[in-house]
């Protein structure tokens, strides 16, 4: 049992009287999924390239991490011409974004629409007890969004008041989870719909720079919903207390991870030098979430009991377990997300949370780290106790 059991909330960490809770996390992804093998061939079996580009490819492709994965574009191109689509290697034949916007849009609704119903009905809730719906996503932009969507497709009441936070990448399910926890502490009635939906797949290119091969070797398409709430969790579910959750900017990295709008799509740089940025910053980056925790800044953290750090990539995973002294079987839920289903941006985390939370062998009273990265570089964290209701 770590020291963190027996450690004192404090700073923003949420006081003895009032405690908030994950009571049910769900997830939705497309219909199709590819083998890795699979997605190679759709996304490079017609473009030429040089064999340079086609050895990178294919050591890239291998060193993922990734079996299978579901991806909203394989749907798409069985209705569209590769020659005349979304992979087409010249630019000026490939639609533009406001095409790859409104499927990703269409798309995103129906996944949040079907998870978040999941979550809802999981949690034994009915829908007109919803008070709050806090949205996140970074590869689909409209007005009125998946926020309203959610509202008039689970006919949840009008009144609902709504939050999206939009553009933040793999982390953003942290905010998100923040959002709906001060929410939940401000309004102890309240019951916070939170959904993070990411179609990924329709802004994938087809390049010969490492940064283009590396990206369209990971990403993927999901969704995750989760009802947030400081109601007393009902008996026998097993729930994840939200103890403390931080963000930290390292101090290199702003141009190493991005994500902005192209003309053909939304744009992705997802350098090389991302994992060693993470290794030699994430004990840092964590030092605020110690402190919150006044766990003392030479916490083990090997000692907490279960992790969902986000696979940006077996690389960055490589290094989370490095810099941290971690035993690879506290990283085999973030691997196993990994190699199921790809990375997924926001969506990812919640999925690990959802198989830990589903594992038969987790323990009342376990803590429970979670990490992600996004553009800057920024590192979110949060920590958790799982907790088996009376």
């Amino acid at each position: 049992m770590s020291r963190l059991h027996d450690a004192q909330l404090g700073g923003t960490a949420a006081a003895p009287h009032r405690r908030t809770y994950i009571h049910a996390i769900e997830t939705a992804v497309p219909d199709v999924s590819l083998a890795q093998d699979e997605v190679r061939r759709l996304l490079y079996g017609t473009a030429e390239r040089s064999r340079l580009a086609q050895r990178l490819t294919n050591t890239v492709f291998d060193a993922s991490g990734v079996e299978t994965r579901h991806l909203f574009l394989a749907e798409v191109d069985q209705r569209t011409a590769l020659g005349q689509g979304f992979l087409a290697v010249d630019a000026g034949a490939s639609p533009m974004t406001s095409v790859r916007n409104d499927l990703a849009v269409k798309e995103s609704r129906r996944l949040a629409a079907l998870a978040a119903r999941a979550a809802i009905r999981t949690a034994a809730l009915d829908t007109a007890e919803v008070t709050h719906v806090v949205t996140a996503s970074c590869t689909g932009l409209s007005a009125p969004g998946i926020d309203y969507g959610l509202v008039r497709d689970l006919d949840l009441p009008a009144s609902v008041r709504r939050v999206h936070i939009g553009f933040m990448g793999c982390c953003a399910a942290f905010p998100a989870l923040s959002t709906a926890r001060s929410i939940a502490l401000s309004e102890p009635d309240a019951v916070v719909l939170v959904v993070c939906v990411e179609i990924c797949s329709l802004h994938l290119k087809v390049g010969e720079d490492v940064d283009a091969i590396v990206a369209s070797s990971l990403f993927a398409d999901g969704c995750a919903a989760m009802i947030v709430s400081a109601r007393a969790p009902r008996s026998g579910a097993m729930v994840l207390e939200l103890d403390a959750l931080e963000t930290c900017l390292t101090s290199t990295g702003e141009q190493d991870l991005t994500w902005r709008v192209g003309d053909n799509g939304f744009e992705m740089v997802l350098s090389t030098k991302v994992p060693k940025i993470i290794e030699a910053e994430v004990s840092e980056a964590l030092a605020a979430l110690a402190a919150t925790l006044r766990a003392g800044p030479d916490f083990e953290w090997r000692t907490v009991d279960r992790w969902a750090v986000h696979p940006g990539g077996p690389a960055i995973l490589d290094r989370v377990e490095k810099a941290l002294g971690l035993l690879p079987a506290q990283l085999a839920p973030s691997r196993e997300i990994l190699r199921r289903f790809g990375n997924m941006s926001s969506a990812t985390v919640p999925f690990i949370l959802k198989s830990i939370v589903n594992d038969p062998g987790v323990r009342d009273g376990e803590r429970l780290c979670a990490l992600a990265f996004g553009p800057g570089l920024t590192v979110e964290s949060a920590m958790m106790t799982l907790r088996v209701a009376e």
